[in-house]
């Protein structure tokens, strides 16, 4: 996978791969981009030491997964999540097994250079 995402071409990939039949327009695609947004922030607090809420970033991850297919979803994923929230993603991509292996995923920057965060994967492991 060769990532060749950038701003200008972003939202024309996202709507290109984007797959609900029960989509009502696009205030709803707009809605399911947030998730992206809503689990920076879920990151964020994470780092800043409030909690993990594991479960709901599953949760956003699975259904950014169903509404874009695998392959687009780690691809977007890496893309909008800064590098230092690379960790966390990878742990949860590799969890839920829609981390593909030896790809390259920006900047010739490859999935084994991002490490596993053990403290989530800990977590995950319970669940």
């Amino acid at each position: 996978m060769i990532f060749d995402l950038n701003d200008d071409n972003f939202l024309m990939y996202a709507i290109k791969q984007y797959d609900n039949p029960a989509c009502k327009g696009l205030v709803e695609f707009q809605e399911d981009l947030k998730r992206f947004k809503y689990i920076k922030r879920l990151l964020s607090r994470y780092r800043a030491g409030k909690g993990l809420k594991e479960r709901l970033i599953l949760n956003h991850i699975i259904v950014i997964n169903n509404l874009f297919g695998p392959e687009a979803c780690v691809k977007m994923m890496f893309y909008k999540m800064d590098k230092k929230y690379w960790p966390e993603i990878k742990t949860f991509l590799v969890f839920l097994n829609i981390m593909p292996s030896d790809v390259i995923l920006y900047d010739g920057i490859r999935d084994t250079d991002v490490p596993i965060d053990m403290y989530i994967a800990n977590i995950l492991r319970k669940i």
